[in-house]
């Protein structure tokens, strides 16, 4: 799966990535596709922050030592829910 041509995120398709969402939710997973309004991850991590003891900026990094905590094979989030998105490997 890709994105069209032209669109910015097409340089992480493939990669893990950490997405900040605008709800208290972080993905980390491989991006696997881009449309114009939804992304969607494989392998991923969907973390909703208020369960968590910690910030968003420590899970990321915990997953980065420990390797992403996949629950979900495939995850889709709306586009404009996207706040940042880096790869886990830049975190």
């Amino acid at each position: 799966m890709s994105c069209p041509a032209d669109d910015w995120l097409g340089e992480f398709i493939g990669q893990v990535v950490v997405v900040d969402l605008a709800e208290p939710y972080l993905v980390i997973g491989r991006l696997e596709a881009c449309g114009p309004d939804h992304l969607t991850f494989a392998d991923a991590d969907l973390h909703d922050h208020r369960e968590a003891n910690s910030t968003k900026e420590v899970y990321a990094l915990e997953s980065l030592k420990l390797g992403v905590r996949s629950n979900r094979k495939r995850v889709v989030v709306p586009r404009r829910q996207l706040v940042a998105i880096s790869r886990l490997d830049d975190v």
